[in-house]
């Protein structure tokens, strides 16, 4: 059996979640309304997170353009993320929205850019 604490985030209320998984069987406690049972489930089992962070322009209007993972991405893979993040370079014009890199770090998901640079 295993026990963690943690505090809810997906509501201003930051609930405090008690998480006990037993025999595969996930049990919430402390969350007032169900996005905090899912949130915890979901800790527990499969931790995800959005990545934020810059990438390189070359030629542009600016030295980097922001991006971020277009969805969550699995917690253990967040320093893969990063090292093709760190990799990476893009030329100008660069659009909100623009892939940057289709796949990173094999999860599936793209990077996207998150402002314009010219």
């Amino acid at each position: 059996m295993e026990t963690r604490e943690m505090t809810c985030i997906n509501c201003p209320l930051g609930c405090l979640l008690t998480v006990t998984k037993d025999n595969g069987k996930v049990t919430v406690t402390g969350n007032t309304c169900p996005r905090g049972e899912d949130y915890g489930i979901k800790e527990m089992t499969d931790p995800r997170r959005t990545v934020t962070s810059t990438v390189r322009v070359k030629n542009g209007s600016a030295v980097k353009v922001p991006v971020k993972t277009k969805t969550d991405i699995p917690k253990d893979k967040i320093f893969e993320v990063m090292d093709v993040i760190r990799k990476a370079e893009v030329k100008p014009p660069v659009h909100i929205g623009d892939i940057i890199v289709d796949d990173i770090a094999g999860t599936g998901v793209p990077l996207v850019a998150t402002k314009d640079v010219e």
